[in-house]
């Protein structure tokens, strides 16, 4: 009952369960705090804002989270942890997949380096049989997701004591058996692939693109916030959808920021990048 008091605050959610937002927190800490943690993978970052403070403290006390702190930290939900792994996991592997296919790695680079991972399974005859390099990729990814999904759930088994009683904090992918192959596909990644020119053009644009976003939607929630909008800041606020502005209130500053930010937040690219240009005036309406 307590749990679904607590998800039904909630407007237009999905409604989880507390388990299931405690399994998705993957750092359950606030966003200000006196001190940090060192060493503590679940303290690295911060998981829910001010507004969500009392919330997230009765989602802790649900689910038994152990404080860390008295100012707003906690252990992590055992699950959190296979979350965290499955992250990962997936972000090694099809970050190289895709690499491979961009041709920013070689097709040999990449068995080579997803080998040591799927260990005696591999089987190169087999291999050449598959009709494409598309098909050989998604072969070796599955074999390798695979391997690392046993290999992460061995680590959890092996560490449930001290999961449960908040002792363990660190990613299950760096205590599994092939953690040194995951290191080397890491490195790999961040010299020939998210250093690759193609990619570092796109990270730049991107970084132009969420700033002009920032600076016109950011002031205008500011001046809308104290009734000191302007006839451009008045303007902007009518493209914006009505559930966004249904959600803004005069005279609450940080409420109306974190709307503004999740409205950002949740475009895809090319929807930031669509808006980025009519703010800039590079793109106009045809008549």
């Amino acid at each position: 009952a307590q749990g679904f008091r607590l998800l039904n605050q909630s407007q237009h959610g999905l409604k989880l369960t507390m388990a299931t937002l405690g399994a998705f927190t993957k750092y359950p800490r606030q966003s200000l705090i006196d001190k940090s943690l060192p060493g503590k993978a679940s303290q690295k970052k911060f998981g829910f804002y001010q507004t969500e403070k009392e919330i997230f403290e009765e989602l802790a006390n649900g689910l038994e989270l152990l404080p860390q702190t008295d100012d707003g930290q906690w252990t992590r939900h055992p699950l959190a942890f296979l979350v965290e792994a499955a992250d990962d996991i997936c972000y090694h592997i099809i970050d190289l997949e895709d690499g491979c296919t961009l041709g920013l790695i070689s097709f040999d680079d990449t068995v080579d380096l997803l080998k040591p991972i799927i260990g005696k399974k591999f089987d190169a005859q087999k291999l050449s049989n598959k009709k494409s390099q598309h098909e050989k990729l998604g072969t070796l990814r599955a074999m390798a997701i695979n391997q690392l999904v046993s290999e992460a759930v061995d680590v959890f088994v092996n560490n449930e004591e001290g999961l449960l009683a908040g002792s363990f904090d660190q990613p299950l992918t760096t205590l599994v058996k092939s953690t040194e192959a995951m290191s080397q596909i890491q490195k790999v990644s961040v010299d020939r692939i998210y250093r690759a020119k193609i990619v570092l053009e796109k990270e730049i644009a991107g970084f132009e693109v969420l700033e002009g976003l920032l600076n016109a939607l950011i002031s205008a929630t500011y001046n809308f916030t104290y009734d000191k909008n302007s006839s451009k800041d008045k303007t902007l606020f009518r493209l914006l959808p009505e559930e966004v502005k249904s959600y803004l209130q005069p005279d609450f500053l940080y409420p109306n920021l974190r709307v503004m930010l999740d409205y950002i937040s949740g475009m895809t690219d090319s929807h930031a990048l669509t808006m980025y240009r009519k703010l800039k005036g590079m793109s106009l309406p045809s008549w």
